[in-house]
Order: structure tokens, then sequence, then C-alpha cells
């Protein structure tokens, strides 16, 4: 705190001088951004675990699908996530699947 010295308004009156605080305001109300920064980053957390619960197809095995071509389209369509179903790397889906 520091004291101010008395001031004459333009209006030609007199303030007394009083003890102000130089330190910088904070309002009350506010809150840090360390603490919305965490919550922003648990919210993104949140969601990518959601949308990771959701490629619960790529867990798919021979026998989910009706005949060899509808697990061959599945197997073209994303090489990727349905790779269990060309056990020998041929390039050909559920070859002992003869439906």
């Amino acid at each position: 705190m520091k004291y101010r010295r008395g001031y004459y308004k333009k209006d030609g009156t007199y303030v007394q001088g009083h003890f102000v605080n130089k330190s910088p305001k904070r309002s009350k109300g506010r809150k840090s951004k360390k603490g919305c920064l965490g919550f922003v980053l648990v919210i993104v957390l949140a969601l990518i675990a959601i949308s990771c619960e959701n490629d619960s197809d790529c867990d798919s095995n021979c026998s989910d699908f009706s005949s060899q071509a509808a697990a061959q389209s599945a197997f073209e369509s994303n090489r990727s996530c349905y790779s269990n179903l060309d056990r020998d790397n041929d390039g050909i889906a559920c070859e002992n699947n003869n439906n």
C-alpha cells in the first residue's frame, strides 16, 4: 500500500490524501486459466475414449460374416481394421468360410 497525497479536482474541491492499493486487481468471479485448461483436457480425453469404443467392428471374426464374399468386401474396405480375417496374408479373407 502506498499513501496518495491529497489533490484538487477540476471543480476546485480538495480530496484528502489516503492509502491506495497498487497491486493488480482481480475480479472475484474469475477463475484461473489452469483450471479451465484442465477441464478442457478432461473433456477431450473423454471424447477420444468414447470414439474408440465405436471401433468394435474391427474385432470381427470369420464366423461373424454370412459368406466369404461378405468377409472379403469388408476386408477390402478397411484392410488395417479387418487384418485378422486374412491369417496367411495372401489377400483373401476367410478362405475356409464356404457359405
